[in-house]
């Protein structure tokens, strides 16, 4: 499932709030600083009906005139979507230069790095394992 970067922001919103319905999204919308633009009322019912058609949200009950919305795709199941065509596009299909661009250009302290330390560990155990 291809998203925009908007129909994405619109999805972080119902991952973080469960159900909404458009009108609540345009309010959290409207409120967030980092956008640099605002939004119209019909931009968000329409993202949110697109989001619907392509299976992303469903309807899970009214508040009023007003259809409430949730997501039906986990951020999870998104993001196992998106990797291999993100790293695809922008590493070659290289994990090891993501992964590498990542520690590079990232600005870690000592937590970030002791829990990628604790992460490769990990990884290396379970890989000694099987």
């Amino acid at each position: 499932m291809k998203l925009s970067e908007f129909e994405l922001d619109v999805m972080k919103l119902l991952w973080q709030q469960n159900a909404c319905t458009a009108s609540e999204l345009h309010k959290y919308l409207l409120t967030d600083d980092t956008r640099t633009k605002k939004v119209a009322y019909n931009t968000v019912k329409t993202i949110v009906d697109r989001l619907e058609q392509k299976g992303a949200v469903e309807r899970c009950g009214q508040q009023g005139r007003s259809i409430v919305y949730q997501a039906k795709v986990t951020q999870q199941a998104l993001s196992q979507q998106a990797t291999p065509r993100f790293m695809d596009r922008f590493f070659k299909g290289s994990s090891r230069s993501l992964i590498a661009h990542f520690i590079k250009e990232e600005s870690l302290d000592d937590d970030d790095i002791e829990y990628l330390q604790n992460l490769l560990k990990s990884k290396k155990q379970k890989k000694e394992s099987d």
